[in-house]
């Protein structure tokens, strides 16, 4: 099997070429297909949650799936829209709720709302790169995870933002070598942690953000190639103290060459 790393690499050097894969297998044609054949006709909150196909289409292109059925708490977030700061969507931490009802934004648009290019491309775009990670996590999730990061990490202005999703906690906690313990603790203190050792205007610069998805990646691989050694009774017996040591070493090498540094 690849190292996560090296998957990384293989689908980052040519996004482009990768998405098209994606969007071009079957099931995914067929849904964006009928997703952008349909959404035009969309004119009221009511008929687009009602049309489950696209409504449960636009969900998994913000990366909301899990909150499908939530539709009363989605209708709050559509009829609110985004232009009150004091807007439902606007005081919610997790920001996918706001870039939902900014790419949907019935309360501005009205009946005009899904014809716009956010509505549409947008969706089918933001669609096919969540489909792409889902596929990548079912063959390694530290992948799904690394991939994630990447699509996110611009977006992030406070520790908050991290603390409120958990794909972002995991991977910073595993690049920063955290156990996941301490999400137990206090949230301001996490949050403390997190700005004392990350200067988050780094996330702002694609090379920065590479160099730390890439020390994600070496952290994860490490750590799974330990679990795999000593969940494995044979492998101990016949690797010994050899292993340990030369996993060790190859991580600390790793880790060496990807500095991620205030």
């Amino acid at each position: 099997m690849l190292s996560t790393i090296a998957d990384y690499t293989r689908l980052t050097k040519d996004m482009g070429k990768s998405l098209t894969q994606v969007a071009q297998q079957p099931d995914v044609s067929r849904e964006t297909d009928y997703f952008l054949s349909h959404i035009g006709n969309v004119k009221t909150i009511d008929d687009f949650l009602k049309d489950y196909r696209l409504y449960s289409y636009a969900m998994k292109a913000y990366g909301l799936s899990d909150m499908t059925y939530a539709k009363a708490f989605m209708r709050k977030v559509l009829t609110e829209g985004v232009a009150s700061k004091d807007a439902f969507a606007n005081k919610l931490t997790d920001t996918r709720y706001r870039q939902f009802a900014t790419a949907f934004n019935f309360a501005a648009l009205g009946d005009k709302a899904t014809q716009t290019t956010a509505a549409t491309t947008g969706t089918a775009t933001q669609y096919v790169t969540q489909t792409m990670e889902e596929k990548a996590g079912d063959q390694n999730e530290g992948l799904r995870l690394a991939l994630y990061f990447t699509r996110k990490a611009s977006t992030i202005t406070t520790p908050y933002q991290i603390l409120a999703d958990k794909a972002l906690t995991q991977v910073v906690q595993t690049a920063m070598g955290w156990s996941s313990t301490i999400s137990s603790s206090d949230i301001d203190a996490q949050a403390k942690m997190i700005t004392d050792k990350i200067d988050l205007a780094d996330f702002q610069d694609p090379a920065k953000v590479t160099k730390f998805v890439q020390r994600f990646a070496a952290m994860w691989d490490a750590t799974q190639a330990q679990n795999d050694t000593s969940t494995n009774p044979a492998l101990v017996l016949i690797a010994g103290a050899a292993t340990s040591i030369n996993m060790d070493t190859n991580m600390l090498t790793t880790l060496q060459n990807i500095k991620f540094n205030r």
